[in-house]
């Protein structure tokens, strides 16, 4: 029974796209190593932004000094 984790910073998703990345990586594990649907488990964590640090510093300052936030995919 495989069994993903997936984490991302709080509101970087919205429902529809969560539901997309959930058949997604099922639909990977099926094709990629032939495990049924049914017997795979995907989980979210949307970890808080003071919990989240890139490059030394807490998410939002990163943002901020780079110009870059999670709507942008972490992209200028």
């Amino acid at each position: 029974m495989p069994y993903i984790n997936v984490k991302f910073t709080k509101g970087s998703a919205t429902a529809e796209q969560k539901a997309r990345i959930i058949a997604g990586m099922t639909h990977v594990l099926r094709d990629v190593i032939d495990k049924a649907p049914e017997a795979t488990f995907v989980v979210i964590d949307e970890v808080e932004h003071e919990n989240w640090g890139i490059g030394g510093l807490p998410v939002l300052e990163y943002w901020q000094k780079t110009g870059t936030s999670a709507s942008a995919g972490g992209k200028p």
